[in-house]
């Protein structure tokens, strides 16, 4: 899958030390301009939906997973390789210096009706929901969001890179 960006938190001195590798998934619903988000109260951002990857778990069984879970997506098909998005980050569990986290980005259709949500006790509390939004939209508004709020999470950056890379490969 090809590397759509590669980033090492301005933190980090350097990459050495010990690493915690985390995979994660990330979905790409598409509908015109139309995008499945998910949208975070706490952090007042849209996100792809998605998330890590199982031990033992294959890429695509874990993206199934995490969309019918976050959104209620129905009869996921069409799953198409989009990339990936590696990012290096300070780690704050003992034992680890640094996290490398890679986000693999699947292009996918889904049914028009979405089911029941099954979402963790952390996103109920952040106020996590599915919202279809027009990508530009959300583009602008990740963008004021990273301008403006203190409380702003890592992953904006990543997610408005790749809302602005889906909108200029993908959308027609």
């Amino acid at each position: 899958m090809r590397l759509l960006r590669s980033t090492i938190h301005p933190s980090l001195p350097n990459l050495n030390g010990r690493v915690f590798h985390r995979d994660s998934v990330r979905a790409i619903v598409l509908r015109g301009e139309a995008i499945l988000l998910l949208y975070t109260e706490r952090y007042d951002d849209y996100t792809l939906p998605g998330g890590g990857i199982d031990s033992g778990e294959e890429r695509q069984t874990a993206l199934v997973r995490e969309l019918k879970e976050e959104t209620g997506a129905q009869n996921i098909r069409d799953i198409e390789a989009f990339g990936h998005y590696q990012e290096f980050r300070p780690w704050h569990i003992e034992g680890y210096d640094l996290v490398q986290m890679e986000s693999y980005c699947y292009r996918c259709s889904i049914d028009e009706q979405l089911g029941p949500l099954q979402l963790e006790a952390h996103e109920l509390a952040n106020g996590m929901r599915p919202v279809w939004m027009n990508i530009y939209d959300a583009i602008a508004h990740n963008k004021q969001i990273m301008l403006a709020s203190p409380k702003k999470g890592l992953s904006i950056e990543r997610e408005t890179f790749l809302l602005n890379m889906i909108a200029t490969e993908l959308v027609s």
